[in-house]
């Protein structure tokens, strides 16, 4: 049924041009998997809900700017390395994600908070925080 975890299916990783790009890093995919296994141990759940936002991304994509309905980042980006997922977990605060992601991987890896959201990557030229 294209799912690749408890939580994360194939669909959900496509770029949101509709080119076909659905390719995610193993890496990065555990590493979301994992922070969605600890929320739902945290909060008693057999499951959590897990939103993802952006994923892969086209290079077009991904410098389309956000006036014209596209994420309006450069290159350096790691969605169009396919190694970058913004996700949300309901019912979990994205700074309380981010804390656990940072306190778990204090030398590795991208994480970035938002109001609405959480950036995880798997950047090899890591770690970096915002």
């Amino acid at each position: 049924m294209g799912d690749l975890t408890k939580n994360i299916s194939r669909h959900e990783l496509a770029c949101n041009c509709g080119c076909g790009l659905d390719s995610m890093d193993f890496e990065t995919i555990r590493l979301v998997q994992d922070t969605c296994d600890y929320f739902a141990i945290k909060t008693g759940k057999v499951k959590v809900t897990l939103i993802i936002n952006s994923a892969a991304r086209c290079f077009e994509y991904n410098r389309k700017p956000v006036s014209e309905g596209g994420p309006g980042s450069n290159d350096a980006s790691q969605h169009p390395r396919c190694r970058a997922l913004d996700f949300k977990i309901l019912d979990v605060s994205p700074d309380e994600v981010y804390d656990y992601l940072t306190k778990r991987y204090p030398g590795k890896y991208g994480f970035g908070k938002y109001d609405t959201f959480t950036h995880a990557d798997t950047r090899t030229n890591g770690p970096a925080r915002w």
